[in-house]
């Protein structure tokens, strides 16, 4: 009799799991759900701001996902960390994701960060370079021959006059070319125009660069097939990020994660943060002519044109 007694209880106990499992499965799912796990290859910028901002307020965690960052010295690290698969995806100037591509590289584009591009020339305040056709000739520091603003103040001075001298210098050196006078002139991008306008020097040309798109968010090809909704919930977060930076760009919590990551002062955020103009939306047209200027660079053969993007984010991004 104790037997049948003990089965008749655990009968009603199995009917009762199966019945609170029927009632509630997108719950009993959720608790069993894993995070999802996405690896990000960074070389740290205020330009990856969204990226840090989705991060410390959990957005990612809001969309099931788990992501990790590893911090690598540029965006060339941070591009071979994915195509070898040791990470999913990467922040870069877009010319960096376009040769990759256009190269057979495993990648594809899948979200703009921003634009405009807010990379200027500045000079001192006493410079003798007034107008493009000035620039002829001059020793110019920028960051790379294949950086969207250097190419587009190389071919505006080209049409006006003549190419400048190109000096390979990043933000911090090129600044400290500028003070020691072996420079006429800093091609330099956010938060190092606020550096040196808080040191003094002024803004040239502001307007060369406004319609090129900056940066790039780039990932893998395996997980593109594997995982596309996934990535595109990272999106959705990154989108959060975005419009929670523009509300106030200069907020006390935006400010200190930017200070926390890249480093950078606070006064140069403050100065001039507003102008990251934080997106989603591909540029194609933008986009395109860019891989323009590398064929004319000889740093590719071919424009990879719509190759460049990835299929699943048709209609979300592109």
């Amino acid at each position: 009799m104790k037997t049948r007694k003990n089965t008749k209880q655990l009968t009603i106990l199995l009917l009762i799991c199966l019945m609170c499992a029927a009632v509630f499965p997108a719950a009993a799912s959720a608790q069993s759900a894993e995070p999802f796990q996405i690896v990000v290859a960074d070389a740290k910028t205020t330009h990856h701001l969204n990226l840090y901002v989705a991060k410390e307020l959990g957005l990612f965690e809001k969309y099931g996902l788990d992501v990790s960052i590893i911090d690598v010295a540029d965006l060339s690290a941070a591009r071979d960390l994915v195509i070898s698969s040791q990470a999913d995806i990467f922040w870069a100037c877009p010319t960096v994701a376009i040769a990759a591509v256009a190269n057979g590289a495993p990648i594809k584009v899948i979200a703009q960060v921003k634009k405009p591009c807010t990379s200027v020339l500045v000079v001192d305040p006493e410079s003798p370079i007034e107008t493009l056709a000035d620039l002829k000739d001059k020793d110019i520091a920028g960051i790379s021959a294949t950086c969207e603003a250097v190419i587009s103040l190389t071919v505006a001075a080209r049409e006006k006059a003549g190419p400048f001298n190109l000096q390979k210098l990043a933000g911090g050196p090129a600044i400290a070319a500028l003070d020691a006078n072996q420079v006429d002139g800093a091609i330099l991008e956010e938060p190092h125009v606020s550096i040196a306008e808080l040191k003094g020097y002024k803004v040239l040309f502001p307007t060369i660069s406004e319609n090129i798109p900056c940066r790039t968010i780039n990932a893998r090809n395996g997980i593109l097939e594997s995982n596309p909704e996934e990535l595109k919930k990272f999106i959705q977060a990154v989108n959060e990020a975005n419009e929670i930076i523009l509300s106030d760009p200069v907020a006390d919590n935006i400010v200190e994660i930017a200070v926390r990551y890249t480093g950078a002062p606070e006064d140069a955020i403050r100065y001039g943060n507003d102008r990251l103009k934080f997106r989603i939306a591909l540029d194609l047209d933008g986009l395109s002519l860019l891989g323009d200027e590398l064929i004319k660079l000889g740093d590719i053969k071919e424009n990879p044109g719509e190759s460049l993007y990835a299929e699943a984010f048709k209609g979300i991004t592109w």
